[in-house]
C-alpha cells in the first residue's frame, strides 16, 4: 500500500468511528427520552447542557438500581386501596383534609415500595426512573397541597390535587385504586346470586 491509500484508509476508518459514535450517542439519547419522557425535557431545561442532563438521568438510573424496591404484599395493597377509598369519601365533606390525607398516603406508599422519602429532590429523581409519566402530576399535586397548607387552595384545586395524586397511586399500586365504575360488577354479582 502506498501512502495515499493508507491516508484514505485512515480517513475512512475515522469517518466510520465518528459515525458509529454519533449513532451510539443518538441511540442512548433516544433510550433516555423513551424511559424518562417529559422528565427528559425537564432535565435538559434544568441543566446547562444536554450532556449534563443526560449524565444526571443516567446517574438516576444507577442510583435507582441500588434501591431495594419491593412489591406490596396483598395485605398492604388492600390497606392502601382502603385508605384511598376512605380519603375519596372524606373529600366530599372535607376536601382540604382529604388532600392532606392523599399526600400522606402517597408518601407512605412510596416508602412501602422502597423509594426514599427523606429528601424530596432525591425522591422525585428516583420516582422519575419508573414513573416519569406521572411525575409532573405528582409535582402539581404537591404544589396544591403546599398551597392548601397555607389555606390558599380553592376547592377545584383540591379536586385536581386528588386526581393528580391518584395517577401516581394507580401506578405504584399497579392498578386503579378505585374502579372507574364499580356498579356493573355489583350488578353482575347480584344477577349471578
Amino acid at each position: 500500500m502506498d501512502t495515499g491509500q493508507i491516508i484514505i484508509l485512515a480517513v475512512v476508518l475515522v469517518a466510520v468511528a465518528v459515525g458509529a459514535f454519533v449513532a451510539w450517542q443518538a441511540m442512548r439519547r433516544r433510550e433516555l427520552r423513551n424511559r424518562f419522557g417529559p422528565e427528559y425535557d425537564r432535565a435538559v431545561a434544568e441543566f446547562d447542557s444536554r450532556g449534563e442532563a443526560e449524565r444526571e438521568l443516567r446517574d438516576r438510573e444507577r442510583r435507582h438500581g441500588e434501591l431495594e424496591l419491593t412489591e406490596l404484599s396483598p395485605e398492604d395493597h388492600a390497606r392502601f386501596v382502603v385508605r384511598w377509598h376512605a380519603l375519596q369519601a372524606h373529600f366530599i365533606d372535607a376536601p382540604a383534609d382529604a388532600v392532606g390525607e392523599a399526600d400522606e398516603l402517597v408518601t407512605d406508599l412510596i416508602a412501602a415500595r422502597g423509594y426514599p422519602t427523606g429528601d424530596a429532590d432525591e425522591q422525585l429523581a428516583q420516582l422519575s426512573v419508573d414513573h416519569a409519566a406521572t411525575l409532573e402530576s405528582y409535582r402539581q399535586a404537591q404544589a396544591i397541597a403546599d398551597k392548601n397548607r397555607n389555606g390558599q387552595a380553592s376547592t377545584e384545586e383540591l379536586r385536581v390535587a386528588v386526581v393528580r395524586y391518584r395517577e401516581l397511586v394507580a401506578q405504584l399500586l399497579g392498578e386503579e385504586p378505585v374502579p372507574a365504575d364499580p356498579t356493573p360488577a355489583r350488578q353482575d354479582q347480584e344477577i349471578n346470586a
